[in-house]
């Protein structure tokens, strides 16, 4: 498993899939607020002027010379659920991007978030 502190060395990296076709650049980590292990990346795709952050899993995720390579096919994570470059991902948002992905969704007992951006 490659460790949060890791990841945050490959921001800007490119983000592949299986195949090595370019999805984007990575722009940020998501922990599992229960287990503090990286779960999620947001991927920075798009035109300059129109650029959009997509989220797809860390799991089986393979660092590389310059590149991270996800375990998702780049048409899957194109239609991933997606937030604005300056916007938060909101709460009641989050089971989306489990469901597209096909993953099981844990929210805290109390209903406390499953990510956290770091």
């Amino acid at each position: 498993m490659i460790q949060t502190a890791d990841l945050r060395e490959w921001r800007e990296q490119d983000v592949v899939d299986a195949e090595a076709h370019k999805i984007g650049v990575l722009e940020a980590i998501y922990v599992d607020t229960a287990t503090d292990e990286p779960a999620m990346a947001t991927v920075r795709t798009g035109l300059p002027t129109r650029h959009r952050l997509l989220f797809v899993p860390l799991h089986d995720v393979i660092a590389g010379p310059g590149y991270l390579k996800v375990a998702y096919p780049k048409s899957l994570v194109k239609q991933a659920p997606s937030i604005g470059t300056d916007d938060v991902l909101p709460a009641e948002n989050e089971e989306e991007i489990f469901r597209h992905y096909g993953l099981p969704y844990r929210p805290g007992a109390a209903g406390e978030r499953q990510l956290a951006r770091r």
